[in-house]
């Protein structure tokens, strides 16, 4: 049951993507003829090259990058960019003849950061639903599977090097108006292919560490590991309370920190994702002595 609501969301996920895709193409960047990567400005860039017809190498590119992904990322990710490769023609041409589109602006310095915002998210929106909006997306996918490389570096990296190819054509005013869109919509896919998943870690260094356990797991109702350390100086065994708390709940962990022991040592950092108890799976509460799975994942709560 909970597999095909997961399925339902992310189709849903891939159908929005797409059409916030298609409605940022349709309402700003062709009319005011905006330039940008993607296979389409590296189809222009063969044109010019080789003279290679646009429709023919995009006809040719994109299912050689769909053959990619498939090889790769494997059958469910094929299903998925299929239902975009059908879907997003459909909804383009419908925003096309609708009344009020394209927006009216002259401006192509507001259309350039309209544009990339709503690229951006909706890039982000299919990514994170398992899928691609095809083309040039699946390279950068590819490359994070196999290299570790963020999807938002390769897929800048990709388009600039496009529009750095269409400077041997384009008017360079129009070059770095693609630049910047290109690099206001990776910017916008960086923060939403995080969004929601950041969380914040704390390190708490005092000696009053078993109080600040108990609170932490009964009043603040997070999770915590004890990590084993020494002092620098002294070289005193000193346990690190360790816990990963969301935004919010950092001011009232702050609070209780200082109640308990006002010269306690704290290290705050901000980590992109969290998976686990707590956050993407359920909690789970376990009476009487912790368990080797409890002790080992810092965000399971243990009652005493």
């Amino acid at each position: 049951m909970k597999d095909w609501k997961k399925q339902l969301r992310d189709l849903l996920a891939i159908l929005l993507g797409n059409a916030l895709y298609a409605l940022a193409v349709a309402a700003f960047i062709l009319p005011n003829h905006l330039i940008t990567g993607g296979s389409t400005g590296l189809a222009l860039v063969a044109r010019q090259l080789w003279g290679i017809p646009v429709e023919t190498f995009v006809a040719c590119f994109n299912p050689l990058m769909f053959l990619l992904g498939l090889w790769v990322l494997g059958k469910r990710f094929a299903l998925t960019t299929l239902v975009s490769s059908f879907w997003y023609p459909l909804v383009f041409g419908f925003f096309q003849r609708m009344p009020g589109i394209p927006f009216p602006t002259q401006e192509k310095l507001l259309a350039v950061v309209c544009a990339g915002g709503m690229i951006g998210a909706a890039i982000g929106v299919v990514i994170r639903a398992g899928a691609s909006t095809g083309g040039m997306d699946i390279p950068p996918l590819v490359l994070q599977k196999k290299l570790g490389i963020p999807v938002s570096v390769s897929i800048y990296a990709f388009d600039f090097a496009i529009l750095l190819g269409q400077m041997l054509f384009a008017r360079r005013e129009e070059v770095l108006y693609g630049i910047l869109l290109v690099m206001v919509y990776t910017l916008v896919l960086d923060k939403v292919l995080v969004l929601g998943t950041s969380r914040t870690q704390v390190k708490v260094i005092t000696a009053k560490f078993e109080e600040v356990r108990e609170e932490i797991l009964h009043r603040l109702d997070r999770g915590c590991t004890l990590i084993q350390a020494e002092t620098g100086f002294y070289r005193n065994p000193w346990p690190v309370v360790l816990t990963v708390v969301s935004g919010r709940e950092l001011s009232r962990l702050t609070r209780i920190v200082q109640e308990i022991d006002p010269e306690a040592f704290l290290v705050v950092s901000r980590v992109t994702e969290v998976r686990g108890h707590g956050f993407t799976l359920r909690k789970i509460w376990a009476a009487g002595v912790a368990g080797v799975a409890a002790e080992a994942d810092p965000t399971r709560r243990c009652a005493p």
